[in-house]
């Protein structure tokens, strides 16, 4: 019996830790040759010295289960580094199939004592580092369709996070990089649906080195998965990433602990046409005031009430 995805290889940025790695993992499971790429540096903000182990150690944890593994080390938010890693994965296995976004640090401070080089790192490794493995993935299948004559095989997986959604008030930076994932997703889709390319991206809740604070009143329990494991996450990542999911395009997904929910695209939740030419101050005043006086303070614009969900 063939594996969902045998024969096909995979890129997973910032695979040498927790989501990654698990995500990693379970591509190799399912068959795939994996590119393990993980910049290194020890904590959480993208501080200290870069190093080989985490993304060594994750290729040779695959290679010794019987999979197909390789390291990379470099920085994805380096325009020349990320067309190294996909040029690599190219060379050493033909071809890319997958390339699943996940490499990402964290610089958290509320907006108004925020540092420009705290919002600047945070965009550049999350959006900026999305935006550059999937400038080269994008070109490579362009090509490579237009050599074919028709549609390839092509799956690009991102990671977005809840505090886009519901917001997460001192992560200002880290939250506008998140919701511009989620543009670049569904921009990418659009591109890329007529080369045969799927692009989704997901919201994973998930005890991690980044998310180590967010859930250190929630204990792990003492037997059986953890429900903030990441290897929760991992399934769906393998399953977007298949021929399975080829119908599925341009979503986004939330998932965490067993569930998976699909968030609907925004829809309108009023309209109110002005009795004359254009509205008026006053107009407008009586129709919003008398809207939101009716709404919860403080209520985003719905994704909280159709989730149910709080800050992550």
């Amino acid at each position: 019996m063939s594996l969902p995805l045998e024969g096909l290889s995979a890129i997973v940025t910032g695979a040498g830790r927790g989501l990654g790695r698990a995500e990693a993992l379970e591509l190799a499971r399912l068959g795939a040759a994996v590119v393990v790429n993980d910049y290194g540096q020890p904590r959480r903000d993208g501080s200290g010295e870069a190093s080989t182990g985490p993304a060594e150690e994750v290729a040779a944890e695959i290679r010794k289960a019987g999979g197909t593994a390789l390291a990379h080390t470099g920085d994805v938010a380096d325009f020349r580094q990320a067309r190294q890693l996909v040029e690599l994965a190219i060379a050493e296995f033909g071809k890319l199939d997958i390339l699943v976004n996940n490499a990402g640090i964290l610089r958290d401070r509320m907006v108004f004592s925020m540092a420009e080089e705290e919002w600047d790192s945070v965009i550049r490794v999350h959006l900026k580092g999305h935006f550059n493995t999937t400038r080269f993935a994008a070109a490579h299948w362009r090509e490579r369709s237009k050599a074919a004559g028709g549609p390839v095989y092509g799956r690009i997986v991102n990671t977005s996070s809840e505090a886009f959604l519901a917001g997460s008030a001192g992560q200002p930076n880290y939250a506008a990089a998140k919701g511009g994932i989620v543009g670049l997703t569904t921009s990418t889709a659009l591109a890329l649906a007529k080369y045969g390319v799927t692009a989704n991206a997901i919201c994973p809740r998930a005890r991690t080195r980044m998310t180590e604070d967010v859930f250190a009143g929630l204990e792990r329990p003492e037997d059986g998965l953890d429900p903030l494991a990441p290897e929760h996450v991992a399934p769906l990542v393998g399953y977007l990433a298949s021929p399975a999911a080829a119908r599925i395009n341009g979503q986004l997904l939330v998932v965490h602990g067993g569930m998976v929910a699909v968030v609907e695209r925004p829809r309108v939740g009023a309209k109110f046409d002005s009795k004359q030419e254009a509205f008026t101050y006053d107009e407008l005043d009586a129709v919003l005031g008398q809207y939101y006086a009716a709404r919860p303070q403080g209520e985003t614009f719905g994704a909280v009430e159709v989730l149910g969900l709080k800050r992550a």
